[in-house]
């Protein structure tokens, strides 16, 4: 850690103690200045006082991922702080928190609805759609018609015939998803928490097996960035696609799916509108 990043360090450390109210923590006693004595965060974050007096001096070295856990949760920091702070000791952010979500804030939503003529869904790092525009119901699933617990883009990729029948080349689309999603639960460290997905899916699908096997891993930019769709009533259309992480959500990610052809444009808004 350099001797700036160091500094920044140490004084962000002492902007968080400051601000914290000891009398909610336990802690009596006169005080010169406000909030936690150093030796008092160091007691609830369960480290060395005098390793905490360095780390704010800015000579303590380079502290550890779980040291910077503790010190996180002894001074009460928002996800917002605790990714400064990872940013500051280690200069990569923390591990995402994972986060049990079964729909979206207004303001997201919102977002959603405002794209009228391109479909766009939110996922969660286990690849469970949570939210979604009537662009997207009309031309990629209706969302609202599948049970909360079957929203999962793995489960009717290779569980629903008519999504499947809708992929202009299934096998390359199932191998993207299968690998992407791989990488997104391993970063979200969520393996174990899809075991029971991932052993539905093998017992009932050879396909999704053998990918699985395969142990592929790939990101959104390895999948050409465009989406052919055999659509019941649009026909065959193209949609470019870009992925976006959401903010102060990083295991929420939104995916925009913007039609190459103004007339199909058009015509996803009018069906839409139908709805």
């Amino acid at each position: 850690m350099s001797v700036n990043s160091a500094r920044s360090l140490g004084d962000f450390l002492r902007s968080r103690r400051s601000r914290l109210d000891p009398a909610s923590f336990g802690f009596s006693g006169r005080r010169r200045t406000p909030g936690l004595r150093r030796e008092e965060v160091a007691q609830r974050a369960h480290i060395s006082p005098t390793w905490y007096t360095w780390l704010e001096q800015g000579r303590g070295g380079a502290p550890s991922s779980e040291v910077l856990e503790r010190i996180s949760s002894a001074l009460m920091l928002t996800d917002t702080e605790r990714e400064h702070l990872f940013m500051l000791g280690l200069g990569r952010p923390p591990e995402v928190r994972y986060k049990s979500v079964e729909a979206v804030n207004p303001r997201l939503q919102r977002l959603l609805d405002s794209l009228q003529t391109s479909p766009a869904i939110i996922k969660t790092a286990t690849w469970d759609v949570v939210a979604w525009n009537r662009a997207a119901a009309v031309v990629l699933t209706d969302y609202a018609a599948l049970p909360a617990g079957q929203r999962n883009i793995l489960h009717f990729l290779f569980r629903n015939p008519a999504v499947r029948a809708k992929q202009h080349d299934w096998e390359s689309v199932a191998r993207f998803v299968v690998g992407a999603f791989r990488a997104d639960v391993a970063r979200a460290g969520l393996v174990s928490e899809v075991g029971a997905l991932v052993d539905e899916l093998s017992r009932v699908s050879p396909e999704f097996e053998a990918l699985w096997r395969d142990n592929e891993v790939l990101g959104h930019g390895d999948a050409g960035g465009v989406k052919r769709l055999m659509h019941p009533i649009l026909g065959s259309i193209e949609l470019e696609y870009s992925a976006f992480s959401v903010d102060g959500r990083p295991d929420l990610g939104m995916i925009v799916y913007t039609p190459l052809d103004g007339a199909v444009a058009e015509r996803i808004k009018l069906l839409a509108s139908q709805g």
